[in-house]
């Protein structure tokens, strides 16, 4: 799979249907709010000027905006993206609508009766909206859509983003079943379109082979073998293992996992062909088998140096520091393979949020306990972390300085132990002991 994406998800508390309310990992360490902003009502004459359509006016166009009442009860802001027909009278419609002010993961189809007619409204202008909605919303609200705003759409021209968006605006799958949870999906996912006409699938969490109905999943339980993923075990440490995949000689596994990713991770683009790729999954093992909670992927030959390319974490496994460890362990094998490492680019906000804390939490540590002068390549030795990569965080740091053409590093305790709060804790430890691996070079 492509660039980095952290998917992340509401809380760790698993729920009826295993999804706690969304978004990015793209992870499971920084997440951005559910809507909790508006309450329904009819806009004030202090509003944006607007044309309004009347009750009667049905069914509602694509593009028409109005409040809609979500699940919190409340009504917010959306633009009907699609609609479709369930029986034959004008009023006899459901709409998939976007909530104007958050991601795209809470996306969704709703019926006419959550719809606030009074306050359906066309021919709005963007600027003057996007003006009248920015000032209703607190700058927490704010700063969290900017950064999700076109998140990990970064290397998009705009021509392509419309097209990209146009292709997968409608989500094709609403839920899934994996192992002992169901987990409402976020996005758009390209499976075979045999698959077009079901709202769920149910997986085989080992092979990760998908079925329409739940009869077919336990017909197909009965027969397969498998109780971990078929991958070489590189780790176990307690009841956390690590199996290393080959996308070439496990190639459906591969093919189902950039399936189920889809569904997680809005902008990556599905390889079909995951013969370059390894994939390392994480898992919580128990006496029923091995319970994939994540993975990261990556490219068996990058010239770049990239030593991850795809990362998530499951919905329901989120916010327990699995994301952290996923990008721990990336490094570990990095130092194994005696190289420095990078995420692929580019890095969406979050994506780079949850790298510039590993970043910072490791070269701190460092810095706390290194009494003499310690270069950046010194630093990037020790660490397999790529030296543009130490040398932009410290500076965001504010702890380098360039003098007399090199840079320097400052290093004061207190500024360390400053920062070092800030980046948060580091999430669960990578036991190097515990790690059983032969690069794949030496495999080959």
């Amino acid at each position: 799979m492509g660039s980095i994406s952290r998917s992340t998800a509401e809380n760790d508390r698993p729920s009826s249907n295993g999804n706690l309310q969304p978004n990015h990992e793209a992870t499971d360490d920084v997440d951005p709010p559910a809507p909790n902003g508006h309450s329904a009502g009819i806009p004030s004459e202090n509003d944006a000027p607007r044309k309004r359509r009347t009750p009667g006016l049905l069914p509602l166009e694509v593009g028409t905006r109005v409040l809609c009442r979500w699940r919190d009860g409340k009504y917010h802001p959306v633009k009907v993206i699609e609609r479709r027909r369930i029986l034959s009278g004008p009023n006899d419609y459901e709409y998939y609508v976007h909530y104007t002010e958050f991601n795209r993961r809470l996306d969704e189809w709703v019926k006419l009766e959550q719809l606030d007619l009074d306050t359906v409204e066309t021919d709005v202008d963007e600027k003057v909206e996007d003006k009248a909605t920015s000032l209703k919303m607190t700058r927490h609200q704010k700063r969290k859509i900017d950064e999700t705003h076109v998140e990990g759409h970064e290397e998009l021209d705009a021509a392509s983003l419309r097209e990209h968006e146009e292709f997968t605006k409608v989500k094709n799958i609403a839920t899934i079943e994996l192992g002992r949870y169901e987990i409402e999906t976020w996005y758009f996912s390209p499976f075979p379109p045999e698959y077009s006409d079901t709202l769920k699938l149910f997986f085989c969490e080992f092979c990760l082979n998908f079925m329409k109905r739940e009869g077919q999943l336990q017909r197909h339980m009965r027969k397969c073998d498998l109780k971990h993923p078929p991958g070489d075990e590189i780790y176990r440490s307690g009841t956390l293992s690590m199996f290393e995949v080959d996308g070439k000689k496990n190639k459906v596994y591969g093919q189902n996992l950039c399936y189920l990713a889809k569904l997680f991770l809005d902008h990556k683009t599905l390889y079909y062909d995951v013969d370059l790729f390894l994939f390392y999954i994480l898992c919580e093992c128990d006496d029923r088998g091995c319970h994939m909670v994540g993975y990261f992927s990556k490219e068996k030959h990058s010239e770049e140096s990239y030593n991850l390319a795809c990362i998530l974490t499951l919905p329901p496994y989120q916010r327990k520091g699995y994301g952290k460890f996923l990008i721990a362990f990336s490094y570990e094998l990095s130092k194994k393979e005696g190289k420095v490492g990078t995420p692929e680019r580019p890095l969406s906000d979050l994506g780079l949020l949850s790298y510039r804390g590993y970043w910072t939490r490791v070269l701190l540590d460092i810095l706390k306990k290194h009494k003499s002068n310690i270069s950046i390549k010194e630093l990037s030795d020790m660490t397999a972390i790529k030296a543009d990569d130490i040398l932009s965080t410290l500076q965001s740091l504010d702890l380098i300085q360039y003098r007399k053409g090199q840079h320097v590093i400052c290093a004061d305790p207190k500024v360390l132990d400053r920062h070092l709060k800030a980046a948060g804790r580091g999430g669960l430890e990578v036991d190097v002991s515990k790690l059983i691996w032969t690069p794949y070079k030496e495999q080959g």
